[in-house]
């Protein structure tokens, strides 16, 4: 477990920070943005969950989600390397199939889509789209992250399917579907 009893360190006002292998890099380098942005996803998810604190089983399923972000995070942070001291904490292909069970008990319950979904109906669907969208962002990091260094294949999975778990359970609490906003194409020519 993390004991933090400091929260300010000086250690990044000259805008650099440490990977969790001690080394120093910029705040910009695209490693730490990947893990930022991971954390930006992780953040909407709590705006979401203040709407389905009433709804356990949904609850559960974003604390879930919430936690292996963490674990998504910590991954990033540490870049992979042969034989290490400590084994990092790294994203399993456990997680993965959660998330694809997951969509598949929901998306069972929903009618077929006939066109794209605007975000909207109800203020969870409402940021779960947000956090879709951040997340689409987070993959799109990490896939370039992992065009010039290492990055676990189970991670890559994982924010991949993150993005068509919060699709879906965006559809999800939209009423199964029935409250989804639907794009008409050329509505307003």
């Amino acid at each position: 477990m993390v004991q933090l009893t400091r929260i300010y360190t000086r250690g990044g006002d000259k805008g650099q920070t440490s990977l969790g292998d001690g080394r120093r890099v910029p705040k910009h380098d695209l490693r730490v943005a990947s893990y930022g942005t991971v954390d930006e996803v992780n953040s909407i998810l709590g705006l979401v969950r203040l709407s389905t604190a009433d709804t356990p089983d949904i609850d559960a399923m974003l604390s879930r989600i919430q936690n292996d972000l963490f674990d998504l995070g910590a991954d990033l942070c540490t870049p992979e390397q042969e034989n290490p001291q400590y084994p990092p904490l790294r994203i399993v292909e456990a997680q993965v199939d959660r998330l694809e069970h997951e969509i598949d008990v929901m998306n069972a319950e929903l009618s077929p889509l006939k066109s794209f979904v605007l975000p909207g109906g109800t203020p969870a669907a409402a940021h779960l789209h947000l956090a879709r969208t951040v997340s689409r962002r987070a993959e799109r990091l990490m896939t370039e992250l992992a065009e010039h260094e290492p990055v676990g294949t189970p991670a890559l999975k994982y924010i991949n399917r993150l993005s068509d778990h919060l699709f879906v359970l965006g559809r999800y609490v939209n009423d199964k579907g029935a409250l989804d906003v639907l794009w008409v194409p050329g509505a307003n020519r």
